[in-house]
């Protein structure tokens, strides 16, 4: 029979449809069965229908903050993690089902898995930096929405593989550059673009100070693959004998796992927001030039961004950052006045009229919460439509955080062509733009 012919007792329909009728149908016959309203969606209570469901891929750490932030709200369900270790998988399911009370969180040691289940609308991607293009892209191809926590990509051809694939497969992307999303860096902003600093001329973005390590850790016994799979935990890196120190958290600064010589640690977010205050988010600058302290680049606009080298534990900055103001500082200045703040959600201001402007007109809230940040990514998923920080903006101040570095790691200065989105007469510079992947999926 087919399905245009389908009697109307079989005929499809939808779960909220069913519950209702079902609670309607109860009622009348006089049982005494008592269906929740939250099933309904009655009382300001989401049904279970219309909430949207999340699988998390690697957690560690910042995904554990992340997640911890998104578990808030009451239309989101988290119902899957999936991670190469497993004692970082079990600490995961203790979390999600702990804030559901009950044990249901499913456990995947190979993320594909997950990937494969239809039930689920969106993924956090926070593994570690080697990892975030590849698994993004091919969670986009499996249907997913995508947060990925940032560097999104360790090579310029991978922010624009990545960037490309959202955009073919029609999927809602979130960069996790949460401080575009965090009012003191909103404010501060906003400064710039209404003009109350007069014509923007310089931006200060604050990095770590860079290093390069192709140094291997000593081979140590492979553990068993369910305990940590060390192909998997690799992916698309360079191949190398096992370490636990690495699977720790240890593989920062080792060149075939973290971003552009660690200045994407830092730089993903401040040259995002200098990005924004200058309204580039459709561009980038066209000239970079390292030198010890920092790396002076230049907009065909004019503007000069300049990234300096903060040592940690930043308690000495240059030039003369504002300790108080906390981690990934920025500065905006403007032929009329300057501002400058940080992740502890102060904006100090150069004069005193500009500050009492200010005065508490935002909330103070610190640069590491994603709330607002992950709420855009869930609700543009409802409304398909532009995140905060979506796969172009993403695109943009990845690649000029990426040719930052390519210039620091060669030490001289480089010119790049934004729309071609290449470096100009320079083939090594060139090939930096992109890394060997290795092949996985066969180990």
């Amino acid at each position: 029979m087919s399905e245009l012919a389908l009697p109307a007792a079989l005929t499809p329909v939808s779960r909220r449809s069913f519950l209702q009728a079902t609670a309607a149908s109860t009622a009348a016959a006089g049982l005494a069965m008592i269906v929740p309203a939250s099933v309904l969606g009655r009382e300001g209570k989401t049904a279970p229908s219309n909430k949207l469901t999340l699988g998390v891929i690697g957690i560690g750490p910042r995904c554990t903050y992340d997640l911890k932030s998104m578990l808030q709200f009451e239309d989101i369900r988290c119902v899957a993690i999936a991670d190469v270790q497993a004692s970082r998988r079990d600490a995961g399911k203790t979390l999600v089902d702990t804030h559901y009370g009950n044990s249901d969180c499913k456990l995947y040691r190979d993320f594909r898995e997950l990937l494969d289940r239809k039930d689920i609308d969106a993924v956090l991607v926070a593994t570690g930096d080697r990892w975030h293009a590849a698994a993004s892209i091919l969670a986009a191809k499996a249907g997913k929405d995508v947060y990925s926590e940032k560097p999104c990509g360790i090579t310029i051809a991978d922010c624009q593989q990545l960037a490309d694939t959202m955009h073919a497969e029609k999927r809602v992307f979130q960069a996790g550059t949460q401080r575009r999303s965090v009012p003191n860096f909103q404010k501060a902003v906003e400064l710039v673009h209404t003009g109350k600093l007069g014509k923007l001329h310089t931006m200060h973005a604050s990095v770590y100070i860079p290093e390069l390590d192709n140094a291997w850790l000593p081979g140590e016994p492979l553990p068993k693959r369910d305990d940590v799979d060390w192909n998997l935990w690799l992916g698309p890196a360079a191949w190398r004998p096992f370490n636990r120190k690495y699977v720790e958290g240890r593989w920062r600064g080792y060149w075939d796992f973290d971003s552009g010589a660690r200045i994407l640690d830092w730089g993903a977010h401040t040259v995002d927001l200098c990005q924004w205050a200058n309204q580039a988010d459709d561009t980038m600058p066209i000239e970079y030039e390292p030198n010890d302290q920092n790396i002076v680049c230049h907009y065909a606009n004019g503007v000069k961004l300049v990234i300096d080298f903060l040592p940690e534990p930043f308690k000495v900055r240059e030039p003369h950052y504002i300790t108080r103001l906390g981690t990934c500082p920025v500065r905006f200045i403007g032929e009329e006045g300057s501002v400058e703040t940080g992740d502890e959600g102060e904006i100090v201001a150069s004069t005193p009229a500009l500050q009492k402007e200010i005065g508490d007109s935002y909330k103070r809230v610190r640069g590491l919460d994603v709330s607002a940040h992950s709420r855009n990514f869930f609700d543009c998923i409802r409304s398909r439509g532009k995140t905060a920080a979506n796969a172009d903006v993403m695109r943009r101040s990845h690649l000029a955080s990426h040719a930052a570095a390519i210039a620091w790691i060669l030490q001289r200065k480089l010119k790049f062509d934004p729309v071609k989105e290449e470096f100009i007469n320079d083939l090594d510079a060139n090939l930096l733009r992109s890394r060997a992947a290795r092949d996985w999926a066969a180990g």
